[in-house]
């Protein structure tokens, strides 16, 4: 069977078929070998040596791992993948093993708060980092300077589900050979696809949506082959004798994954690539879900206002509608002041008190007072968190149920 020319889910359901596999299992099965024997030395050498493919040490590859990596380049329509322990390796690898001392990057300033806290990280390290508001390319353009070496955006923002100027911004990284780094951790391979806009590498949180049942932990990093990496200054002469195409995934493999050895178990590939076969019906379902609550709030005179791509409202609408097939399972939205927000997440029956996103399961949390408290009142300032704000990870219940949760939960 061929892939070409097939659907999302048929070709995730049949990919690992692509190949044989062990005693016909429709599954790649879990392999749990840590070293790799070789009957021949020499073979041994030139696996090592990069002229033989093969395995060399779990903490560097796997079968396992390996199908679902080839899994994921498929849903991303790229050149190959590396999966990682978590999403947050996946992103602490792009900057540990493509940036250096003096190099700057600048990056969306609507963001993950432990991509933030990454970035505050790297700027004590010697790399300039600039914050921008990344929904208009001309603040992008305005920050580049002679040694931006990437620019690094989410694709729906979370909390506040600012999408960034995602077209305009790879053309413009496109003309001045600057990479350009793509979360796709909200929308998912499913809804959109970051190659269409130029990305040269796309990031995803494996534990999300595309393994979609809060089960397991693991990230990735996916190359769509469209970056030149032969004019990128930061890689070293050992992998510049690969072809060009290669060369930034394998010193991705060799400084990141290798060297600082997050990696993903083989039970935790496994799992993820079962979830991933749901991935298009959970998000379906996810999607209409959201849409359908956020409508309902947004119409409500006890909501002061409501965050959400799927709203005409919504400041992004047109630019969402135009790149991705739906608008995410992510909303947020605030009470007006007299409801207390904690009062309110207390009468929910069914929405879980949570921290997570793209769980089967509808997820709630007041922002402010947990997974953005670190950061600040000045920096939520700057980035629209207001202290009532509540963030809405909607899963896939019966709607008419999940969504007579949050009304009923407006009455006092």
């Amino acid at each position: 069977m061929t892939s070409a020319n097939k659907g999302f889910t048929t070709t995730i359901l049949h990919h690992d078929r692509q190949k044989e596999i062990e005693h016909g299992s429709v599954h790649k099965p879990v392999h749990t070998a840590v070293m790799y024997g070789y009957k021949n030395a020499r073979e041994l050498a030139d696996v090592f040596q990069g002229k033989a493919s093969g395995y060399r040490y779990g903490r560097q590859g796997n079968p396992t791992v390996s199908a679902l990596e080839e899994k994921l380049t498929s849903m991303e329509a790229g050149a190959g993948s590396i999966c990682f322990s978590t999403g947050m390796a996946a992103i602490g690898a792009v900057f540990q093993a493509l940036l250096r001392q003096g190099d700057h990057i600048v990056s969306s300033s609507f963001l993950f708060g432990n991509t933030n806290s990454v970035w505050q990280t790297v700027a004590t390290q010697g790399v300039q980092v600039s914050m921008v508001d990344a929904t208009d390319v001309e603040h992008v353009r305005a920050a580049l300077k002679p040694e931006t070496r990437m620019v690094f955006v989410e694709t729906i923002a979370n909390p506040r589900t600012q999408i960034a100027d995602l077209k305009s911004i790879g053309a413009l990284c496109a003309e001045r050979g600057i990479l350009f780094v793509v979360d796709n951790t909200m929308t998912s391979p499913y809804l959109f696809r970051p190659a269409a806009v130029g990305a040269g590498l796309v990031v995803n949180s494996l534990t999300k949506s595309i393994a979609g049942h809060g089960n397991v932990l693991g990230g990735a990093i996916t190359d769509t082959g469209l970056f030149n990496w032969a004019a990128f200054p930061n890689i070293a002469d050992n992998f510049r004798k690969q072809p060009a195409a290669m060369q930034g995934l394998s010193q991705i493999r060799a400084k990141a994954l290798r060297d600082f050895g997050a990696s993903l178990s083989p039970e935790a590939a496994h799992q993820i690539a079962i979830g991933a076969e749901t991935l298009a019906l959970r998000m379906e379902r996810a999607c209409h879900n959201a849409k359908t609550i956020a409508e309902a709030l947004a119409a409500d005179e006890r909501v002061a206002v409501v965050h959400y791509p799927g709203l005409a409202s919504h400041p992004q609408h047109a630019l969402a509608t135009d790149l991705f097939r739906h608008y995410g399972g992510l909303f947020s939205f605030e009470l007006k002041p007299e409801i207390d927000c904690f009062d309110y997440l207390n009468r929910m029956q069914l929405a879980i008190n949570a921290t997570h996103l793209g769980d089967t399961r509808t997820l709630v949390i007041p922002v402010a007072h947990t997974i953005f408290f670190e950061m600040g009142a000045a920096r939520r300032a700057e980035m629209g968190i207001a202290d009532s704000l509540i963030r809405v990870s909607v899963g896939i219940e019966d709607t008419a149920d999940i969504l007579n949760d949050f009304m009923q939960a407006l009455s006092a």
